[in-house]
């Protein structure tokens, strides 16, 4: 499992499109976004860190620092 920070998930439109823009990612069988400390937990098989943080800044999520 990965937790992933991320910046700029602000309401329940952004966890949607977090869901659906990883949801046919390589090896990944869940994500589930707590809003509230926007953190991402991807669960799966075979996770690509780096995959993963790329699509995520590409729908507009980057890794927070």
């Amino acid at each position: 499992m990965l937790e992933i920070k991320l910046a700029n998930v602000k309401c329940n439109g952004c966890i949607a499109t977090i869901k659906a823009g990883l949801a046919d990612m390589a090896g990944v069988e869940s994500v589930e976004v707590d809003l509230a400390s926007a953190t991402a937990s991807i669960k799966g098989e075979g996770l690509e860190r780096q995959a993963i943080t790329q699509k995520l800044a590409e729908l507009g999520y980057p890794e927070a620092e």
